[in-house]
């Protein structure tokens, strides 16, 4: 039996890994044309594709959970294919060890994409919106189209681009008082000293009943909350940072008295993605031995290809819907991956 188990994992592995090489490549290609339509500046068609290259990560994370169920699909289809499924059947492989050699290699794949999620995406996304935003900028207040907002208290603030060492480019900030502006900032660069951040080339506008006085700086301090480890959260978008990374920001967010609900969907789909991805295989499983026992291949990657668009589309629903109804974030993640796992264990009861 432990010959078959090897057998199934390898066949699985394989057909996850080429499926996963097709979609990424897929991905690549649509990025490289989606980029194009931002060329400015001193972002031309080089940057654009230095860009697409940096954000593969990302794009490796969002396509796993498909590429399993995909792969399992063609790789499990494949042995059905050849009646080899039967045969191991036969001289006495339950169904419960087939699925337990298929679901083996998911969570290789489930540990793979941990690591990359956690480790890899949150920097390289982060070095990937800052080298955009910077080549857009060319140094101008409120000028790239991918810089980053904040809000602290009444003062808002905008970053055309945040490097990770701790430097940002291109700071303007908006103070209020009483729902009426006060004074406006614009610093072409700052960089974190510690305790403070300073800021150089500063154009300091204040508006009062005696109308407008503008000042400049070559340095200014700025004590506040927002530091480079913070900066490195609010660059990156929620589905894109890490778990630690989100929880962080998201206690951030309720000191600050901001609302917090789009990150802390953003942590639960990344806590719960490894038993979506399980779910998934068994997914895939329970067409192989379900309703999709007796059809070609191709209508099985065609069938997966619906399966996971509606589990994607499920979650892309659920997730605002919780936002705008007010009900738990959490739920909105594990609802799409609880149905599927009840109709995925129902059709397998009823294949054993």
């Amino acid at each position: 039996m432990k010959h078959l188990d090897r057998y199934i994992v390898k066949t699985v592995a394989l057909s996850v890994l080429l499926v996963l090489a097709v979609l990424l490549g897929l991905d690549m290609v649509m990025s490289a044309i989606s980029e194009l339509q931002y060329l400015q500046g001193e972002y031309r068609a080089p940057q654009a594709l230095l860009y697409v290259l940096m954000t593969i990560p990302e794009g490796l994370y969002n396509v796993m959970p498909l590429a399993v169920l995909i792969g399992s699909l063609l790789g499990l289809g494949t042995l059905a294919n050849n009646s080899e499924l039967v045969v191991m059947r036969a001289v006495g492989m339950s169904l419960a060890g087939i699925s337990w050699a298929a679901i083996k290699p998911a969570i290789a794949f489930i540990f793979a994409a941990l690591l990359v999620g956690e480790f890899v995406v949150p920097h390289s996304e982060n070095h990937a919106q800052s080298h955009r935003a910077l080549a857009e900028s060319s140094g101008q207040a409120v000028s790239s189209k991918h810089g980053y907002w904040h809000r602290e208290g009444d003062l808002y603030m905008h970053f055309n681009a945040v490097l990770p060492d701790g430097v940002i480019y291109g700071v303007t900030q908006y103070d209020f008082q009483q729902q009426k502006l006060r004074k406006s900032l614009f610093a072409q660069r700052a960089s974190f000293q510690g305790d403070h951040w300073l800021l150089h080339n500063v154009t300091v506008s204040e508006l009062s009943e005696r109308g407008v006085q503008v000042g400049d700086y070559s340095s200014l301090r700025w004590y506040t909350e927002l530091t480079p480890e913070v900066l490195k959260v609010v660059v990156v978008d929620p589905t894109d940072l890490s778990i630690t990374g989100l929880y962080t920001y998201t206690n951030y967010l309720k000191e600050q008295g901001l609302d917090a609900k789009r990150y802390l969907l953003a942590f639960w789909k990344k806590v719960l993605q490894p038993l979506a991805m399980i779910v998934m295989v068994l997914v895939a499983l329970s067409c192989i031995f379900g309703p999709l026992r007796s059809v070609t291949t191709g209508y099985r990657i065609f069938s997966g290809v619906i399966l996971g668009m509606l589990f994607r589309y499920t979650e892309d629903f659920l997730g605002p819907a919780s936002i705008v109804f007010g009900f738990e974030p959490v739920l909105a993640s594990l609802l799409p991956i609880s149905l599927f796992a009840v109709a995925a264990v129902w059709l397998l009861k009823r294949a054993a």
